[in-house]
């Protein structure tokens, strides 16, 4: 027997995405808005690791691990990108 589960239903999952949704809206607000380069790229940073929930919420509604293994690597690019700006920006105040 299948259920039927009408599609007024409010899920938790459909909550968190809507949170994580308009958090992703406010990163990109700051990052087209950014007043210096450092808070652009702490807006990235922020893009990238609500994407990475993103993927990880959708683990979890609908159980399938690929997206959790893209959240893994999406959080591991986005951890090398930051240091890799960090960097840059040091040595750019450096030179300065």
């Amino acid at each position: 027997m299948t259920s039927v589960v009408p599609s007024a239903v409010f899920e938790p999952a459909d909550a968190g995405l809507a949170v994580l949704t308009a958090a992703l809206a406010l990163g990109f607000l700051r990052l087209v808005r950014g007043p210096s380069l450092p808070d652009r790229v702490v807006a990235l940073d922020l893009i990238t690791v609500i994407a990475a929930a993103i993927l990880a919420v959708e683990t979890l509604a609908t159980r399938r691990a690929v997206f959790l293994d893209a959240a893994i690597v999406l959080a591991l690019i986005s951890f090398l990108g930051t240091v890799a700006f960090a960097r840059y920006l040091e040595r750019r105040g450096r030179d300065e």
